[in-house]
């Protein structure tokens, strides 16, 4: 989500409870003790060390990782099409040839900013900004080509890797002003360029869609939903056919919302390790043809909570996130993020981690599981500092990286398929991608 919402944030105790061309490249080479916790520089002793400021001033990483930036908006792509702005959720896929992989990249514009232009047989509705970019890059991480692979949708801002090697794009709005079509929707691309059409999976609902996690062993999709007047919901989409393929969730399916009985809003748990009993309840409209589909509900039917955005599978697991929640908007209480976890063998919700206010970290937004060490990284967005936040094998935050260079959120953020490479963006100012290397698997717990 583009909005930051952090509020100036002090230094001090974490207080956590938790159960194309190449711009420019820095390695991190200071020694281990530069830095601070809560200073720019500054980084925990686990994890991977202290963060190294970066003498260029874009992004500050523990010793020994290294950086890449490319694809910054506005960079020519061909004759009149740049790289477009805002650039947001992205997932990873094996490339054209061994040790290269393929990035799909959303761009959370409506009607402003730096559009996104494609084909007439990729664009959805002229009159909307938004859409996707396809990157190709070596094992190193250097950009070899990029192009628009879908246009004339708005406000994309998460979305999710599909079993199949695809990835869904989530529209972020219920439609805007000059619109020629309805939006709201999940679409698909397919990452090789072959099969892309832009054709809205209508099944999966119209909504302010966040992101969507999938189920590799039943392609149940899991989808957040970032809205207010009233909080969004939490929603399951089982398809009616697992043939698991381009355009399969086209064949229908049920969408529902979650419902935790006795808790109306998650914002109440703030214990990790609480793990609560899930109920689903459908969805009338997934189309919202008359009424939004959060409205669509009395109390009692369904669990709300605000700001639902990040998504991923992993570890058998639907993760996702809450980025905060504040009384004075409605919310039954504070906090200033939660990360929860689905578990559809036992049909329950667990709390995983809880961000304090007041804490250094805050406002947790796209998220994906690291494959080293079992922990997350999620990708802060607020004002002030923004970090990607990692974990430990124990659950213990640390910083990972900083943008050092404007209060831009970070968004995005992923592994290669082979996980050397860890790719996130800076949203605005404007908008890049990174490729991050280092030495993974120094974790230190």
């Amino acid at each position: 989500m583009a909005v930051s919402r952090r509020g100036v944030m002090k230094a001090g105790a974490l207080s956590i409870a938790l159960a194309g061309s190449v711009d420019s490249i820095f390695q991190s080479g200071a020694s281990a003790e530069t830095g601070a916790a809560g200073t720019g520089a500054g980084g925990e002793a686990f994890g991977y060390g202290p963060l190294v400021a970066d003498p260029k001033g874009v992004l500050d990483l523990p010793k020994g990782f290294a950086y890449k930036t490319l694809s910054t908006e506005g960079e020519p792509i061909k004759d009149g099409v740049v790289v477009p702005g805002h650039h947001d959720g992205t997932a990873t896929f094996p490339g054209s040839r061994p040790h290269r992989t393929r990035l799909v990249r959303n761009h959370e514009q409506s009607n402003n900013g730096t559009r996104a232009v494609a084909a007439p047989e990729l664009t959805y509705d002229p009159a909307a900004n938004g859409g996707t970019t396809t990157l190709e890059v070596d094992r190193d991480g250097t950009l070899i080509s990029q192009y628009v692979s879908l246009a004339g949708t708005a406000t994309n801002c998460a979305g999710g890797r599909t079993p199949w090697g695809t990835w869904l794009t989530c529209e972020e709005t219920e439609g805007f002003s000059g619109q020629t079509k309805s939006h709201g929707w999940v679409f698909e691309v397919d990452p090789t360029g072959r099969r892309t059409e832009p054709v809205p999976l209508t099944a999966l609902g119209r909504f302010a869609h966040e992101a969507v996690a999938v189920d590799p062993h039943t392609h149940t999709a899991y989808l957040t939903e970032d809205a207010k007047g009233p909080f969004g919901l939490f929603y399951r989409f089982t398809p009616r056919s697992h043939r698991g393929d381009y355009h399969a969730y086209l064949a229908g399916g049920t969408l529902e919302a979650m419902y935790v009985p006795d808790v109306r809003d998650l914002s109440v748990v703030q214990e990790p390790g609480t793990r609560l009993r899930v109920q689903w309840t459908k969805v009338p409209d997934p189309s919202a043809a008359t009424v939004s589909t959060r409205k669509q509900f009395e109390d009692g039917q369904i669990t709300r909570s605000q700001k639902i955005e990040g998504a991923w599978w992993g570890h058998g697991k639907a993760y996702f996130v809450c980025s905060f929640s504040h009384t004075k908007d409605g919310a039954a209480a504070e906090h200033a993020g939660q990360v929860w976890t689905y578990d559809p063998h036992r049909r329950e919700i667990e709390l995983q981690l809880v961000f304090k206010p007041g804490g250094r970290f805050d406002g947790p937004d796209n998220i994906t599981v690291s494959p080293y060490g079992g922990g997350v990284i999620l990708a802060e967005d607020g004002d002030g500092e923004n970090y990607l936040v990692g974990t430990t094998s124990d659950r213990r935050p640390f910083a990972l990286a900083r943008n050092a260079f404007n209060d831009s959120e970070f968004t995005g953020v992923t592994f290669s398929p082979d996980g050397r490479i860890l790719f996130a963006n800076r949203q605005e100012g404007p908008g890049v991608t990174f490729a991050i290397t280092g030495p993974w698997h120094h974790l230190h717990r």
